[in-house]
């Protein structure tokens, strides 16, 4: 992260021309979170929030303390905001969404033809790309009400972040498509000429399709378009108004990923899709990162230091096993004092890698210290003792086992951290000018305000400790 812009936080939340971010990115990479904890940390600044999920797993809702969410904001309790700082959250109800649509848009009777057709009550509640569609005509309710200071919009969890920018599109394309527009022709002629055209074309087209659809499926789709022909226009419109909302210098994108290829890889399509399109990209939110209080203790050394405790060798300064070897092992330092080994606690890992005895000064940088060997009835240092048990009761775990226990599990840590370290690499030299928070992992999951609040401040550090 040297070498990386830091992404700061705060200033984006303060800032009050700020009205609207958007949390995209690849399922499953903590989206929602991201979301909550950024409603909260601006909340908690001052800035009236509503943080709007698409998330139907309803964790938001139980990290906020609240029995439910539906279609309607709902005031998040315990907030501790100054200067007027209120939370409210709302989870997308998709069919809801859709007939509040019909609903805004046509007479009651045409309404209720519309809200009653089968056709229309499976595509309200399920038709490909109406979640992502909804999630933009809601986001563009909610800036016209001019209610909030802020809008945090959570994305769908879609097999593609790319989703919620392309399914207002496709939508709109599939209701202003030809099969719709020639369900819709005969309704649009009138008098012997449309009685002509429906008795002649329309019988054999719809003759064909009913065999291939099933004929009251075709007809619950005609009845369907005739009813909604007034609005597909406004479907359109209202997409296209929200896609210029989120072009507006007023929005902020924040991708949204994890240390791992195929998020990252997707962060990265985001990003270059954000740039093609014109929207604002404040910066990469990269999440469970892992880090390591001992990351000078290399997992090469970690691993060798367990091979020579399980064999009852010295761990000795390389990066492998003592030269000598056997019941003569010579001390890689025979000229320090020796010190009598003593039961004690579980060593920590920096103790692991040096020594298992008393007190030591702290190890160099690239530097393991050995344990010394208690000396033979010849003056030489000879094969170390068995370790004592930790508890000296019987059966009691051997502080050697758990040292070399440990020391695998710290080698594993640094095998993941260099991992993590080459794939964010790769993102950034791709994208060297994209800002990126860094959010260290949690050792379990968030589940309520206290928790939203420490990630709220991870994301205002931006950089993982060092």
């Amino acid at each position: 992260m040297d070498s990386v812009s830091v992404l700061a936080l705060d200033p984006l939340l303060d800032d009050p021309d700020t009205r609207i971010i958007v949390c995209c990115g690849a399922g499953g990479v903590g989206k929602t979170t991201t979301a909550a904890a950024l409603g909260v940390r601006a909340a908690e600044r001052g800035r009236r929030v509503v943080v709007l999920t698409i998330d139907p797993a309803r964790r938001l809702a139980q990290s906020m303390g609240i029995d439910s969410l539906d279609n309607v904001p709902r005031r998040v309790p315990g907030i501790k905001g100054s200067d007027g700082g209120e939370l409210h959250a709302m989870m997308l109800d998709m069919k809801r969404t859709f007939d509040e649509i019909v609903e805004a848009h046509a007479d009651a009777d045409r309404a209720r033809a519309i809200l009653e057709n089968p056709f229309y009550q499976s595509l309200s509640a399920g038709f490909a790309g109406t979640q992502e569609y909804m999630a933009m005509e809601k986001l563009g309710q909610l800036r016209a009400r001019d209610e909030w200071d802020l809008i945090v919009v959570d994305t769908p969890p879609s097999r593609s972040a790319l989703d919620f920018l392309d399914a207002p599109k496709r939508l709109g394309s599939f209701l202003d498509g030809k099969f719709i527009k020639l369900l819709m022709a005969p309704a649009k002629v009138g008098g012997r000429a449309g009685m002509k055209f429906l008795n002649v074309g329309m019988s054999m087209m719809t003759g064909t399709l009913g065999k291939l659809l099933g004929g009251p499926f075709l007809k619950d789709v005609q009845t369907f378009v005739a009813a909604m022909d007034t609005m597909f226009g406004g479907f359109r419109t209202r997409a296209d108004a929200t896609y210029r909302l989120l072009q507006a210098p007023g929005t902020a994108f924040l991708v949204v990923a994890t240390p791992e290829r195929d998020a990252l890889r997707e962060a990265a399509y985001f990003v270059e899709r954000l740039a093609a399109e014109g929207m604002p990209l404040a910066g990469l939110v990269l999440n469970r990162v892992h880090g390591s209080g001992a990351a000078w203790l290399s997992a090469e050394r970690a691993r060798a230091a367990a091979e020579n405790l399980d064999e009852g060798r010295i761990v000795d300064q390389g990066a492998g096993k003592t030269a000598g070897g056997g019941p003569r092992a010579i001390s890689p330092e025979p000229s320090d004092p020796p010190v009598a080994p003593t039961a004690g606690p579980v060593p920590d890992l920096a103790t692991a890698a040096g020594s298992t005895t008393g007190t030591t000064a702290a190890p160099e940088p690239g530097r393991t210290s050995a344990p010394e060997a208690a000396p033979t009835a010849d003056g030489e240092h000879g094969e170390p003792p068995s370790a004592p048990h930790a508890s000296g009761a019987p059966g009691a775990p051997d502080v050697r086992e758990l040292t070399a226990g440990l020391l695998r599990l710290h080698a594993e840590r640094m095998r993941v951290l260099a991992r993590e370290q080459r794939t964010r690499d790769r993102f950034t030299a791709l994208h060297p000018e994209v800002a990126v928070a860094e959010v260290a992992a949690l050792p379990g999951d968030v589940h309520d305000l206290d928790g939203l609040r420490a990630i709220g401040e991870r994301l205002a550090i931006g950089r993982m400790p060092s």
